[in-house]
């Protein structure tokens, strides 16, 4: 076991030091991962599947410190049930490990393998990005879902949880350690921090000799910060001002069926629809069937002036509005005229994450394909689909709007980057 293992809180006096000490052992690791076969990968993730079943009463009963010390400061209902794990939370932790497991390494592809009039042929190969270093917030099972996505794809990790979920972060990475060992694998391949001093996140974001990627997952003031205080490459997206755009052409009863959905379906996830727009000529016959549809589901409206013409009972929407991410039973409506009118309401204020267009004019979906600039844009499906597992990426570690290095769900294949292989047979350039 190494020193940092076996480390409690108190006796971290020097979070500078152990940080650079996390930071090197897991850029030593990274190397060693480089050489490790899937076989190996997977026998880890199915062992911390084990570990944690095993660990079932250690593991709840950090969670229960957690929860009342929570209590105790005042966290809210929604980030106490984030926070809090029973035996369905563990067993879905479990199940995640092994459909990891299951999922196709992308590490050593070699794709576009091509041959060059010199007789070399040239292609890429999938390779691990190095050190990945996860920060995030309240949710314990987080820990064992990064860990598990990091390791399949050949990367070491350096995951730091939130304060308030120290204890059962510790035991879940007990659970990792010994799955890790039973495997034959670097301790250093998952490193959970384990001090809640917020220094640690300032390290851990600048030291760009041992970090290759950070990937920070939480609310928008967090990402925000790691985003402006990094000299580390960060993959990330703020916001999720999502629209869907119907058209004049769109089957209504579709039409409908999806922006319920996209609303209602879950209020507080990033792929929710948060802004309606409504092509003019289908405004009065489309507006009325909506408003009742999101009045039985709770949802307070606010419209535009030329919708409430037609709902004339709902809130005025303000500037505000349009660029809000509410993550709650809350939608703004406007009436549009046209496509342009619409890609110009998203171009504005949009946060390039997920829009979709509902129309049966083959024309105007592709236009709207090629023009709208998210990282996930749509034809006749609810923004909700825009999530890694929907997409066939088995599990995702989060969603990026950023265009580089990696857009839209984060799999494991975003977890990889290429580099170029070239195969010869003894050829010189002349």
């Amino acid at each position: 076991m190494t020193a940092h293992a076996s480390h409690s809180e108190h006796e971290i006096a020097d979070v500078d030091a152990y940080m650079v000490r996390l930071g090197e052992q897991a850029r030593a690791a990274a190397g060693r991962m480089r050489r490790v076969d899937t076989a190996a990968k997977n026998a880890a993730l199915l062992a911390m599947a084990a570990h944690l079943d095993q660990a079932r009463g250690e593991v709840l009963a950090a969670n229960a410190k957690d929860l009342e010390r929570g209590r105790a400061g005042g966290l809210d209902a929604a980030l106490l049930d984030r926070l809090a794990l029973d035996d369905a939370r563990l067993d879905a932790m479990i199940e995640g490990l092994h459909q990891v497991a299951a999922l196709p390494d992308p590490v050593g592809e070699i794709d576009g393998l091509r041959s060059r009039p010199s007789g070399i042929q040239v292609g890429q190969m999938r390779v691990p990005l190095g050190v990945i270093g996860i920060i995030y917030e309240s949710r314990p099972n987080v820990t064992m879902e990064a860990a598990s996505l990091c390791l399949k794809s050949g990367n070491a990790a350096v995951l730091r949880g939130g304060s308030e979920a120290r204890e059962s972060n510790a035991a879940i990475a007990a659970c990792i350690r010994a799955g890790l060992e039973r495997a034959g694998l670097p301790e250093g391949a998952v490193q959970v921090v384990a001090t809640t001093d917020r220094a640690a996140v300032g390290r851990l974001i600048d030291m760009p000799e041992y970090v290759d990627v950070i990937i920070p997952r939480g609310g928008k003031s967090l990402i925000e910060r790691i985003s402006r205080d990094a000299s580390v490459p960060v993959i990330k997206h703020l916001d999720g001002v999502c629209h869907v755009y119907l058209d004049a052409t769109a089957d209504p009863d579709k039409a409908l069926a999806i922006a319920v959905n996209a609303k209602t379906q879950r209020y507080g996830t990033c792929n929710t629809m948060e802004t309606l727009l409504v092509d003019a000529p289908v405004a009065e016959s489309l507006l009325p069937r909506l408003a009742e549809a999101y009045a039985a589901h709770g949802v307070e409206l606010r419209g535009c002036e030329r919708t409430r013409t037609i709902l004339p009972d709902i809130a005025v929407a303000t500037e505000a509005d349009w660029a809000a991410e509410y993550l709650a039973p809350v939608l703004a409506l406007r009436v549009v005229d046209g496509i342009d009118a619409a890609m110009a309401h998203i171009e504005r204020y949009s946060s390039r994450h997920t829009d979709a267009i509902v129309t049966e004019h083959y024309g105007l979906a592709r236009r709207f394909l090629a023009e709208v600039d998210s990282s996930s844009v749509m034809v006749n499906a609810s923004t909700r689909f825009a999530d890694g597992f929907e997409y066939g990426l088995g599990a995702e570690i989060g969603i990026s709007t950023d265009r580089l290095h990696v857009r839209g769900p984060v799999g494991l294949e975003g977890l990889t980057t290429r580099k170029y292989v070239v195969l010869g047979d003894g050829q010189i350039r002349r």
